[in-house]
């Protein structure tokens, strides 16, 4: 009996002989098969599919402070419940210490940093036993404001850090990076300044490390950007795969660069970059991201990562 009759799907498919390579469940998945009961098999492979793809963690997770959100504190802690979450990482776009008369409209204020880490101090301690709530922020990297930021930051509980790098080289006086360009040299500044931010030893991990929206050639857009695969092994930095991007079909999450980053055997983490409570979503409930996955040979897990003590690098 051949499996792809069974299996109407591609991707089934893969994940049929996936399975079958696990030695712990395979002898009992033929003698299934043997035993004429398809349908059994069938759903001893599902649900070990399932199993495998569960996310108990997501640390990318935004409020309405950052002027582009949607829903309170609580409405993504319960969602976060509601799909399995164990732990819940909120990352704000992290307030800068820009100078007097500029005002950014996607960020909160330096003066909003204290009321919002003691909203999730008071949630952490609601919510104790139910989930764990994480206190971090999405971090721009810049030469100007950098040391003067991670100074104020000091100040508060802050769990962890992550790197999103949006402009180069800062807000104020660069370029957003996710606006479409052919110029090589826009290519090779954001991976020189990504890389450099990688390098200060405090992000968790690199977000949307492939949001530059070049649109040039796939030799040129590989030979710039496999240096930040490089530096990610190097550092030992996951690189995100961005679920926010890939539902609202952003030129992020891409196949020409993950499929290399995955050849090169980089760490991945998986983030929601829920800027609304339903965006907190589980992988194998989307299966067109499930698709891009499996062809760029990405296989998700629990996605529990190590947070980097980034309060004990000296800048």
């Amino acid at each position: 009996m051949e499996i792809s009759h069974f299996w109407n799907k591609k991707t089934e498919i893969g994940y049929f002989f996936h399975f079958g390579k696990d030695t712990h469940n395979w002898t009992n998945v033929v003698q299934t098969i043997f035993d004429s009961s398809f349908a059994t098999a069938a759903k001893m492979i599902y649900s070990h599919r399932s199993q495998e793809k569960k996310l108990i963690a997501n640390y990318h997770t935004h409020t309405i402070r950052c002027n582009h959100a949607q829903g309170t504190e609580e409405e993504y802690i319960e969602r976060a419940i509601d799909i399995g979450l164990k732990v819940l990482g909120f990352s704000d776009h992290v307030p800068q210490p820009y100078p007097a008369g500029y005002t950014s409209n996607i960020r909160m204020g330096m003066n909003e940093l204290p009321e919002y880490v003691s909203t999730l101090l008071s949630l952490r301690e609601k919510y104790k036993g139910k989930i764990d709530i994480l206190i971090g922020f999405e971090v721009e990297y810049t030469r100007a404001y950098f040391d003067t930021l991670m100074a104020e930051l000091r100040k508060y509980p802050v769990d962890y850090l992550i790197q999103g790098q949006h402009f180069v080289p800062d807000e104020v006086n660069g370029r957003y990076v996710g606006f479409k360009t052919d110029d090589e040299e826009n290519l090779k500044n954001y991976v020189d300044f990504t890389i450099e931010g990688m390098r200060t030893g405090v992000f968790t991990y690199l977000a949307h490390p492939d949001l530059i929206n070049y649109k040039g050639d796939d030799e040129t857009f590989q030979r710039h950007m496999k240096r930040i695969v490089e530096a990610s092994l190097e550092l030992s930095i996951p690189l995100e795969i961005n679920m926010y991007g890939f539902l609202d079909r952003r030129n992020y999450p891409c196949d020409r660069f993950f499929k290399m980053a995955s050849d090169m055997g980089a760490s991945f983490v998986i983030g929601c970059d829920a800027h609304r409570p339903d965006f907190l979503r589980q992988p194998d409930k989307i299966s067109e991201f499930m698709d891009f996955l499996t062809r760029n040979g990405i296989k998700p897990g629990d996605n529990v990562i190590e947070l980097r003590d980034w309060r004990t690098v000296k800048r």
